[in-house]
């Protein structure tokens, strides 16, 4: 069996890593191939190219980007053509994922969608291209599987890849103890997994820094990197007038920073489950173009951004998306961690709040649940495939 992934995120590369494992371990001689990135790579997908460096956001990033996005549509749609995977499966990245599923869709082979686009959030029209184009969705939210299964769409709830990472990764202690010991207090910083992310909010979180440093001076500012080029960046952008700041950088160190800080200034991502289950307090930061920021507001259609809020239905994680009135926002968001800073009583409310959320939905067993959902669902759809 031969299993075509189409994976463009940070994010999903790690979850689609996961899932191939636990399909793997429950089929052996199946295979990978598609699109993703490094860590599916080592997890044995057959590479047709790294798609997850394509990963930006915004009308103005990805217009440059459209030819390239053409090329890939033309050669997913050739491989199918060609080679007949049993099956595609999606994650996440839904502008160029609609392409890929309409290719297959147009061959005959079934198409899952794992952490399925937002669309209840931001999309609700375009319902009519997952009927269309998608025949199977694994839903991580429970809310998420409702709301599509109240319009016509197989779904099935699996649970969240994000639990069962931080339930079996192995923190390294030596970070840790750099974290919570050696450093005092400790405010942790994720300025986001995609170049983009960081060039707009991590300026912003430096000013933030800046004013909580000069109240706190036993504060110090943990910032997570994703890659090594994460990790340069945010040094050429502090080594413009920011080198006093009480700032380490940690780079691949994403769930030790986390788990470590007494709480967190965040770029609004999934990674806002694991600070949820690890139970750690944050504050939720978006700052975009003022395009990105016009185009929200007419089409989002839930209250909050960060997956915590949503799922509790109140503002959990205090969330500050802008565009506008930039020093402004940065001092609001100051005050904020300044209340959580100085009132040792108000953060443990908080973290309170979120522990007694996380035990309610925090599970692991989420990417087992999606790899036998997957070779069931295959088992069924398979012959009815091949009798078309």
């Amino acid at each position: 069996m031969r299993i075509f992934f189409s994976v463009g995120e940070p994010s999903g590369d790690q979850h689609a890593a996961h899932l191939m494992h636990a399909l793997r371990a429950k089929s052996p001689d199946i295979e990978f191939c598609g699109f993703g990135g490094p860590e599916m790579q080592q997890a044995g997908l057959d590479c047709l190219y790294q798609l997850t460096d394509l990963a930006v956001m915004g009308i103005g990033k990805v217009l440059p980007l459209i030819g390239k996005f053409y090329s890939l549509y033309g050669k997913a749609k050739e491989y199918f053509r060609t080679q007949r995977p049993d099956a595609v499966v999606l994650v996440d990245f839904p502008g160029f994922n609609w392409w890929v599923a309409s290719a297959a869709k147009s061959e005959g082979i079934p198409v899952l969608y794992y952490c399925a686009p937002q669309l209840w959030a931001w999309g609700a029209w375009r319902i009519s291209k997952v009927r269309k184009y998608v025949d199977h969705i694994l839903s991580t939210l429970p809310f998420e599987a409702e709301w599509y299964r109240e319009r016509g769409v197989s779904v099935e709830y699996v649970g969240h890849p994000f639990f069962d990472e931080v339930a079996e990764q192995e923190l390294d202690a030596a970070t840790l103890l750099k974290l919570k010991g050696h450093h005092g207090r400790c405010v942790a910083i994720l300025p986001g997994s995609r170049k983009q992310e960081v060039e707009n909010n991590f300026p912003s979180m430096l000013a933030v820094i800046r004013e909580l440093s000069a109240k706190h001076p036993d504060v110090r500012f943990a910032v997570a990197c994703y890659k090594e080029w994460h990790e340069d960046r945010c040094r050429e952008l502090i080594s413009n007038g920011h080198e006093d700041l009480p700032i380490d950088l940690y780079t691949g160190k994403t769930s030790e920073v986390i788990e470590g800080a007494d709480c967190c200034l965040m770029v609004s991502g999934s990674v806002s489950l694991e600070l949820l289950a690890r139970k750690t307090p944050a504050i939720v930061m978006y700052k975009g173009s003022i395009l990105l920021w016009a185009i929200a507001h007419l089409l989002l259609t839930v209250k909050y951004m960060s997956l915590p809020n949503l799922i509790a239905g109140r503002d959990l994680m205090p969330e500050f998306p802008f565009a506008f009135n930039i020093k402004g926002e940065q001092q609001r968001i100051a005050q904020r961690l300044d209340e959580w800073l100085s009132n040792a009583d108000v953060l443990q409310q908080r973290r309170d709040e979120l522990s007694a959320l996380a035990d309610e939905i925090v599970q692991a067993g989420g990417v087992q649940q999606a790899a036998a959902s997957i070779l069931s669902y295959l088992n069924v759809a398979e012959p009815m495939r091949r009798a078309a």
